[in-house]
């Protein structure tokens, strides 16, 4: 019967076609060739198909046999994903971690989080979403991620909340948008002045359900990512604010402006970032690296963390 097939004649099979005869493999697996010829007959036995062809000096895996060998192969990997996962399991290490950020966190920390936790944490599966204003707290509320990154704008309500840093938000027009033209020549932009031009806003995927915030002219683009904002943003289309990670190269070659809104002072649009979770969450060695690194590399890449005011 199939169901007495055992893991240890399958890696015998695999033994075998790996080292190219019966005697190779025993001398791998340190046994006598016959017990190795043995295992092969009741496997062929169990199994109902020649797995090996013996008409020539040096056995030779039949169109069969090579068939069934990768899928030998697969249930070697499966058993062995197994134990591994169990032992894992045993000594408290978190068999997955989940992270939902907010769009303006710096993506540059994010990759360094993955780069670092794959070296770090090798067998752990790490799972990363990207997402906007509400939607990220909703990840996190849904239990989809386990951790997650939001905005002053996200709901707080059945979330442990912990600030993490401030992310700067610079409003911003090309070079060839006319509000850029109009800065060179005044110390601040009045909002009738903006009033007049498009505003390219971030929003959430669906129904908005996020309080508007830092929304001055009445004619508005919207996006629902900061990367198409800031290509429509270069390509003169609008003007808005984006983060100041996200452009210090396009601020140092030109291509976008600085804005100063007269309504808006030079300290008022820093993003408060926090880190949320559910209440009661318990983390292991993984998730709770996660969480350390996360301040530390938000402090590299952002600055210091400045509380809210």
């Amino acid at each position: 019967m199939h169901d007495s097939i055992t893991l240890d004649q399958l890696r015998t099979f695999i033994a075998v076609a790996d080292e190219g005869s019966f005697s190779a493999a025993a001398r791998k697996l340190r046994r006598v060739q016959s017990a190795v010829s043995h295992a092969m007959a009741n496997l062929e036995g169990q199994l109902g198909v020649v797995l090996w062809d013996r008409s020539t000096r040096i056995p030779a895996l039949t169109e069969q046999g090579r068939v069934l060998l990768d899928a030998a192969r697969r249930v070697c990997a499966d058993a062995d994903a197994l134990s591994s996962a169990a032992q894992r399991l045993a000594g408290g290490l978190d068999p997955l971690v989940s992270l939902c950020v907010d769009a303006v966190f710096p993506l540059s920390a994010l990759v360094d989080l993955c780069v670092e936790f794959a070296r770090v944490y090798p067998t752990v599966e790490l799972v990363v979403h990207t997402e906007s204003m509400a939607a990220v707290a909703d990840r996190v509320l849904d239990g989809t991620c386990q951790l997650g990154v939001v905005g002053p704008a996200a709901p707080a309500q059945g979330l442990e909340r912990r600030h993490l840093t401030s992310v700067r938000m610079v409003p911003v027009a090309a070079r060839s948008h006319p509000l850029a033209a109009a800065q060179q020549s005044a110390a601040r932009l009045a909002t009738e002045q903006l009033r007049e031009h498009v505003q390219i806003v971030l929003s959430e995927r669906g129904a908005a359900r996020s309080p508007e915030q830092a929304v001055l002219s009445p004619r508005t683009w919207r996006v629902v990512d900061l990367q198409t904002k800031r290509e429509l943003l270069c390509a003169g289309l609008g003007w808005g604010n984006l983060p100041e990670h996200m452009i210090r190269d396009d601020l140092g070659a030109g291509r976008l402006v600085r804005l100063r809104p007269d309504a808006w002072g030079d300290d008022e649009h820093l993003l408060a970032l926090a880190l949320v979770h559910r209440p009661g969450l318990v983390m292991g060695p993984a998730g709770q690296w996660v969480l350390k690194r996360l301040v530390e590399l938000c402090c590299q890449h952002v600055g210091r963390p400045e509380a809210p005011r």
